[in-house]
């Protein structure tokens, strides 16, 4: 009873986004599970544009065949960040559902498309990429950008090389590609690695009617420009090459000239060079020229019918011509006697060996570019402890299931690896959920399915499948042929329910004796021819090729064979088989994919015609049941959204609770678990296991996590403000402890610097020049005043010292000069501090023997007449209408005066010392005077240009110029004022 109320409150949901006539969103609200009602519902959704349909978290989408507008900006805002039910069903629900877990519980997830090949899967693969790059990074990092934009672009080169139009898909992918996609704590892709699986390279050579080679070929010969042809000696018709003749006339939807315009732009983004990206086609050339070769025997031995072509692929190549010949002629065979021999191809064996080195070229070329892109995008100098947790999410699109009406080699790889995956998803989604509820000791009605290992084991068992039966006729010395191996098989595998061949059941028709077998696949019965199966396994490819290839001047190509550097004599080690490679790594993406949280999108092709209306109902009600839906339909319908272990579930909600937050009191987690559980009311939606939680709906789920949305920003405040007051006090105490040393540590430098003072100038009274020359110690901050301080002290009491030994008849001087360093403040060189200052020059016989007696007696004359005590200065000048100062070595001085008619004058020098200065004396007498007499201090100006001063109040300027010639100094007038001009020497 209680099952009915919720369907149809869940039922009443989803009618809210999409309305009843589209049909049921999601698989589990059917009224009854049977294969009629769900493909009466599918078709009906389908019809009505509906072509995502959920079944719980898995999305079941159906190929439209045509454009549809819900991929845009407004779809992608519209399923950011929701729960799975709250919007209609949608790639972009799946792939945020992987986000958010991937992000919210650092858990590495995987998106699985699986469905037979044009289905749909690589659309899907690359909504899902777009979806996941639009929702990251909204900071727009450039790095992070830049990792989004060479994962988005990856996905057009590698189409252009490893897809290719076949008759049920117009861009079927021919390899299986699985891309991990790395994330950092922020949510944000770091980075990426890309995995590829079993390309079909067989189709370089050979394809079937209806079908095309790779794009790449296509792309270069139709949208290549006629310099690039001309260059790759190529021409723009696809019919013209052996190739790709038989696609050259097939119809296709996609457009070769801009596609390959996209794929160049496409390598620039990710990072190829111009080298790289011309190594690239001068391959795909090659191949194309190698596809022309033909050979015909001439006198027994075999030659090439056009040799220009050999020119070419050694150009192309850049290899010799004669080594390029030599390879598709000869093959080169070591004896037992380890010696060396040439042994001549017979045409067959030249065509053989053409072909194979075509497919080859473009099998490692295809490898490389994955390669390089790998390099690119690979996460780089990742570190967990400052990086925070690397998460992935993988992203599988595989190739489907094939059923042709010719089925090789290539297509019995590609069902096995089908296989594979229907068990992971067996595995996980059927088995190991209703596992999980017995282990748990939850009430539970076993849901039956069909369990595929079965197949698996006769594919892949060692000793017993078909892959050992393969390898082993490999490995057999002897003519070993397709039809031996098809022997062996009927006679290891006959009992097998799921294996059988004409010789084991000779009434069916449908096979063919000595060449066909069938495997009942999950997926429908396949009939595979053997032909071909053992040189397919065996990859046979002559070491002449490798040899020539890695001899190559182009670097791309010889790191793309890397095995061409051994000898004839020293490959001895067989090469494992092609389906024990592939094998291997279909395993081991089984497992990469087990380990993480898987999201399924399951592709149904709803018809073979491609078209956008027609619904095949045996078609699609074939796939429903091979992929087991409707199974999955059960188990989800009577199963749980959600599962928690107790402590996980208790960590996440517990704030929602008073009675486990912050933490709980219980004997157990099980018990706070159901006090949250009690406290919202959701006793209904739950059952308890021995160690987890299971929850049947999402809305319950979804309630928990809106109240612990809106809980969340309370509690960031509540420890935000419990840490700052945390740092607060830790920050005060530090602070206090900082002051505390710091204290300690300025008295300790304070008594260090007086404690280093004292020693040494401890002495300095003995010393000749009083402690002048010893040097100061460098003191702490907090005495920089004192020091300075200090050092006056010092060079005052020096200065006492020294004064105190003058002779009071020289100290007149000695204040002179003091006068004069202090107005000269150290501006001028040269002021005559280390001579005797004599004053009155012109009383001086020496000085001035002509004019000294006639000064004297005037200079008596006034002194009784206007009774001044003495001559302060007296010197020989030439007095102008003006005065000024000069601050060079020149002896020119200026006396400015209130009135603004300043004095210009020059101080001669004495005839027996004409190097004297003579200014700083002047000025040292004349400071002096002001100072002690005046009572007021001399205003002096050190000029170091021109001399500014007025003349009967105009301003004029005065300069000074050395002159050769010139005899005495004497001033000239200029445009200005005046020019000194004094003697050179």
């Amino acid at each position: 009873m209680w099952q009915e109320e919720r369907v149809e409150e869940t039922e009443v949901l989803m009618a809210e986004l999409e309305g009843l006539e589209f049909g049921k969103s999601d698989f589990v609200l059917l009224d009854e599970v049977n294969m009629e009602d769900f493909m009466g519902n599918l078709k009906l959704r389908f019809e009505k544009g509906r072509i995502y349909t959920f079944i719980g978290e898995v999305v079941v989408s159906v190929n439209p065949y045509k454009q549809m507008d819900i991929y845009g900006k407004e779809a992608i805002d519209a399923y950011r960040g929701r729960e799975l039910y709250e919007n209609p069903p949608h790639l972009y629900a799946v792939a945020d559902a992987a986000y958010k877990a991937m992000k919210r519980r650092a858990k590495d997830t995987c998106i699985v498309i699986s469905g037979e090949s044009g289905a749909g899967k690589t659309e899907a693969s690359k909504y899902i990429m777009q979806y996941i790059a639009a929702i990251t990074n909204p900071s727009q990092r450039a790095e992070v950008e830049s990792v989004k934009n060479v994962l988005l672009k990856s996905n057009c080169v590698l189409e252009a090389f490893g897809n290719a139009k076949t008759n049920r898909n117009d861009n079927s992918s021919r390899f299986g590609k699985y891309m991990d996609i790395n994330f950092n704590f922020n949510g944000d892709p770091t980075g990426g690695h890309i995995n590829n699986y079993l390309l079909e390279k067989s189709r370089v050579v050979q394809q079937q009617d209806g079908e095309r080679n790779f794009h790449s070929f296509y792309q270069l010969l139709r949208g290549g420009s006629e310099e690039m042809l001309r260059t790759l000696h190529l021409e723009n018709d696809p019919a013209n090459y052996v190739y790709t003749r038989q696609g050259a006339g097939s119809a296709t939807s996609n457009n070769d000239r801009s596609s390959h315009k996209a794929v160049l732009s496409a390598l620039n983004v990710i990072g190829f060079t111009a080298e790289e990206i011309e190594s690239i086609y001068r391959i795909l050339g090659t191949i194309l020229i190698l596809g022309n070769l033909q050979f015909e025997t001439d006198s027994e031995c075999v030659q090439v019918v056009a040799p220009e072509a050999v020119g070419h692929i050694a150009e192309l190549t850049t290899t010799e011509s004669d080594s390029v010949a030599k390879s598709l002629l000869f093959r080169t065979v070591a004896t037992g006697g380890g010696e060396v021999i040439e042994k001549g191809h017979t045409e067959k064996e030249a065509c053989i060996g053409r072909d194979a080195f075509a497919k080859a070229l473009y099998e490692r070329l295809f490898g490389w570019i994955v390669g390089r892109i790998n390099a690119v995008i690979e996460v780089k100098d990742y570190n967990p402890v400052l990086h925070g947790k690397n998460t992935v999410i993988g992203v599988l699109d595989i190739y489907g299931f094939e059923i042709f009406d010719n089925n090789s080699f290539e297509q019995f790889c590609i069902n096995y690896c089908n296989e594979k995956l229907q068990q992971l998803f067996i595995e996980l989604i059927l088995c190991q959920e209703q596992n999980e509820y017995q282990r748990e000791g939850i009430t539970w009605q076993h849901v039956e399915y069909f369990n595929n290992q079965i197949i698996v084991d006769l594919v892949e068992q060692p000793h017993k499948g078909i892959i050992s039966v393969l390898d082993e006729a490999c490995l057999t010395v002897g003519k070993v042929t397709d039809t031996v191996c098809l022997e062996s098989m009927d006679a290891k595998l006959r009992q097998h329910p799921h294996y059988t061949s004409r010789k084991i059941n000779p009434s069916d028709k449908t096979m063919e004796f000595h060449r066909d077998f069938r495997i009942r696949h999950y997926a429908g019965d396949v009939t595979y021819s053997v032909e071909g199966f053992l040189d397919k396994n065996k990859d046979p490819l002559f070491q002449d090729f490798k040899r020539l290839m890695y001899n190559s001047s182009n670097p791309v190509l010889k790191e793309m064979w890397p095995d061409g550097q051994l000898g004839i004599t020293e490959v001895t080690k067989r090469p494992l088989t092609a389906a024990t490679l592939f094998k291997n790594s279909i395993v081991a993406l089984v497992d990469k994919l087990g380990c993480k949280e898987p999201y399924y999108v399951r592709c149904i092709k709803p018809n073979e015609m491609k078209s956008p209306v027609l619904f095949d109902d045996a078609r699609c009600q074939h796939q429903v049941a091979y992929l087991g839906l409707l199974e999955n339909v059960r188990v989800r319908r009577a199963g749980f959204a959600y599962r928690q272990p107790y402590a996980r579930f208790l960590q996440r909600y517990k704030m929602t609770c008073e009675y486990t937050w912050p933490n709980h009191l219980m004997e157990t987690d099980r018990q706070a678990v159901e006090a949250i559980v009690t406290q919202h009311c959701f006793q209904d939606d739950v059952a308890y296991g021995h160690t987890k939680l299971f929850v049947r709906t999402p809305r319950s789920l979804f309630t928990l996590e809106q109240e612990r949305a809106a809980l969340i920003p309370i509690l960031v405040l509540f420890l935000q403000k419990v840490w700052r007051g945390a740092l607060a006090r830790m920050r005060c105490r530090r602070m206090h402890a900082i002051y505390a040393i710091m204290r300690c540590y300025k008295r300790f430098k304070v008594k260090a610097h007086f404690w280093e003072v004292e020693r040494r100038f401890a002495s300095v009274r003995n010393m000749a020049d009083y402690g002048k020359s010893v040097e100061w110690p460098m003191p702490p901050a907090a005495l920089a005043e004192f020091h300075t301080i200090t050092q006056q002290l010092h060079r005052r009491w020096r200065a006492r010292q020294i004064v105190k030994n003058i002779p009071p008849s020289d100290m007149a001087e000695v204040r002179a000069k003091v006068a004069a360093l202090g107005v000269l403040a150290g501006e001028r060189k040269e002021w005559g501090c280390c001579r005797p200052w004599e004053r009155d020059y012109l009383a001086n016989v020496r000085d001035c023997p002509q004019s000294s007696s006639n000064f004297v007696r005037v200079s008596k004359e006034l002194r009784e007449k206007d009774s001044f005590n003495q001559v302060l200065f007296s010197g020989i000048c030439r007095k102008i209408t003006g005065l000024s100062v000069t601050a060079g070595s020149d002896q020119m001085v200026a006396l400015h005066t209130s009135s603004q008619d300043d004095v210009l004058f020059y101080i001669q020098r004495g005839e027996f010392c004409p190097n004297q200065d003579r200014v700083g004396e002047l000025l040292g007498t004349l400071s002096d005077h002001f100072t002690r007499v005046r009572n007021t201090p001399l205003s002096v100006k050190v000029c170091c240009s021109s001399v500014k001063l007025h003349m009967r109040g105009k301003p004029k300027s005065v300069t000074v110029e050395t002159k050769d010639g010139q005899t005495n100094a004497d001033f000239r007038k200029s445009r200005d004022g005046f020019t000194l001009l004094i003697p050179s020497n």
